[in-house]
């Protein structure tokens, strides 16, 4: 399923397989990965004017509005308990709405109407930039804004599955979890802990 870049950057924060936590953007090899992985979405930002060079810098900056997002997404769906990845050290709200600004305003942008005959029109940014890095971190920025300041934010949540750690986009109405898999396993942790609770004359101790 198609996702937004700000959900695909959040993402890169995941369950690992065996109980941990992984990084994609760990190393500069795997920011490569990743911004490779991207690219019907990364196409929407328009042609650079010159090479993006992937460096420790580079990574760091995407790093820098991972964080930021990731905070502001505990933000949306507090009360509920957020992604349990890193709610131990999450950014204050305040510094992750101040990272997000400053990363938007370093690129000065222009909406420009595109209307080829006999298609419909669309709306595409004309950037006043030519560092492709400064473009790429600010655009990464912008979808997050974007997101955040639109009615989509009402749909976002933690799956709250055993182990899973990401966030997502609710669907419909009775979608509790991220996809199937965590549905399957959530109903199995909850089936394990009423088999036990029964057995020990104790309460379920999963939703």
């Amino acid at each position: 399923m198609a996702q937004r870049l700000v959900l695909e950057l959040a993402s890169t924060i995941r369950h690992d397989g065996d109980g941990g936590v992984a990084d994609d953007l760990d190393t500069v090899g795997g920011t490569v990965r990743w911004l490779q992985g991207q690219g019907e979405l990364l196409a929407a930002l328009g042609p650079a004017s010159g090479p993006l060079v992937a460096d420790a810098e580079l990574r760091e900056g995407i790093v820098g509005v991972r964080r930021a997002v990731r905070a502001l997404f505990a933000r949306v769906v507090s009360p509920d308990p957020p992604s349990p990845a890193d709610a131990h050290r999450l950014m204050p709200a305040d510094q992750a709405l101040a990272c997000l600004n400053a990363a938007v305003a370093r690129e000065l942008v222009a909406p420009q109407l595109d209307w080829p005959a006999e298609e419909a029109p669309a709306v595409r940014l004309l950037s006043a930039e030519d560092d492709p890095y400064v473009r790429l971190i600010a655009a990464l920025a912008r979808d997050a804004v974007d997101f955040l300041g639109g009615p989509e934010r009402e749909q976002l949540r933690a799956c709250q599955a055993p182990r899973c750690v990401r966030y997502f986009i609710k669907n419909h109405g009775r979608q509790e979890w991220c996809k199937p898999s965590c549905g399957n396993r959530a109903r199995v942790a909850r089936h394990y802990e009423r088999t036990r609770g029964a057995a020990t004359g104790e309460g379920p101790a999963v939703r």
